[in-house]
């Protein structure tokens, strides 16, 4: 389903709650284990309809990583970052 400006222009902001947020855990190939979050941070629904008539949602949401367990010989050396992170949100 391709989406036009018009749909998200008149699509409607719909509030949520965090009920749960779980890690999903993976262990690679070179030892490492990845814990990845799902973070929603908004919703908007759709004046669209799915074939089976449910209402269509899109989500803007963000995944936080987490490395566990990283090999020594993995690793990099530590260093402090020239310039602070900037957020778009600031």
């Amino acid at each position: 389903m391709a989406l036009r400006p018009e749909d998200l222009a008149s699509a409607v902001d719909v509030d949520f709650k965090e009920e749960k947020e779980y890690w999903n855990t993976y262990k690679l190939s070179d030892g490492v284990t990845l814990k990845i979050k799902l973070v929603l941070r908004g919703v908007k629904r759709l004046k669209k309809f799915n074939p089976d008539g449910s209402p269509v949602y899109i989500i803007n949401s963000m995944n936080v990583v987490r490395t566990l367990n990283v090999p020594e010989k993995l690793k990099g050396k530590p260093f402090m970052p020239k310039k602070p992170p900037t957020s778009q949100y600031a």
